[in-house]
């Protein structure tokens, strides 16, 4: 019985950057919320990605990580993240990151506008 294939859209996309990445508030909450710099935050991503994981089942999405790269694959399909390019790796996970959970850099000169 074939399955039909899903395209992933942007808020697909989130989930699984969501997924992949679901205990960052509870490992470094507080830091979350008064920021962290690009270092820090990078090493709290490799912490919660760890060497390699993932999760998947029926319908919902096939999710796979590794902290090497902070790289993270997924989609509707079962992910082959030998050959398919990650939906987010090294600064495009830490940008995500931000806009995901928030999360400013305290060196950032620029203004908040809202």
């Amino acid at each position: 019985m074939a399955t039909e294939q899903r395209t992933s859209t942007e808020a697909d996309k989130t989930e699984v950057f969501k997924t992949a990445t679901r205990r960052l508030p509870t490992l470094c909450g507080e830091k979350l919320k008064s920021g962290m710099i690009d270092t820090e935050l990078e090493e709290a991503l490799k912490l919660v990605l760890g060497e390699f994981g993932g999760s998947g089942g029926p319908n919902t999405y096939s999710v796979t990580y590794a902290a090497a790269g902070l790289r993270i694959w997924g989609g509707w399909h079962v992910v082959n993240h030998v050959l398919e390019k990650p939906l987010f790796a090294s600064k495009a996970t830490i940008a995500k990151a931000r806009e995901v959970y928030g999360i400013v850099d305290p060196n950032d000169d620029q203004l908040c506008l809202f």
